[in-house]
């Protein structure tokens, strides 16, 4: 009786735990489609942000993006803030942008986004080994 009543609970407790790990894809994903199929120019990127002194970066797998400084990119940076050891730390996010080129007379990267919607903050994967570390 003990072992069949553990087992169902075993199975009830995976069962709970898959059930919401698929509904935060299901919303991240209509999050996604919504950004796509609105229509308005905006894209869903998903990468690692840092905004440092007066420097915002996003990171994508393929491309590294100068982010406009303004009232949502601080939004952006106190819902990563919990999720920063030190200031230097990369944060993964999913946010909907709009991208367009830089100015020819403008240094840094060949595309700018302005944040227009943060869908999305993770923790930082600890076991990751991508970490640069800057001395003097």
């Amino acid at each position: 009786m003990l072992k069949h009543s553990l087992l169902t609970i075993l199975c009830l407790a995976l069962f709970v735990s898959c059930k919401n790990e698929a509904k935060q894809t299901v919303d991240l994903e209509e999050n996604r489609a919504k950004s796509y199929n609105q229509d308005d120019g905006f894209v869903t990127l998903k990468g690692d942000f840092i905004y440092y002194g007066d420097a915002a970066v996003l990171q994508t797998a393929s491309e590294i993006y100068g982010v406009v400084i303004d009232e949502n990119l601080h939004l952006l940076e106190k819902e990563v803030k919990p999720f920063k050891k030190e200031a230097t730390d990369m944060v993964p996010v999913t946010v909907r942008v709009r991208k367009f080129e830089k100015g020819k007379d403008e240094e840094g990267w060949q595309y700018r986004v302005e944040i227009k919607e943060i869908l999305k903050v993770e923790a930082p994967d600890p076991e990751s080994k991508d970490v640069i570390k800057l001395a003097n």
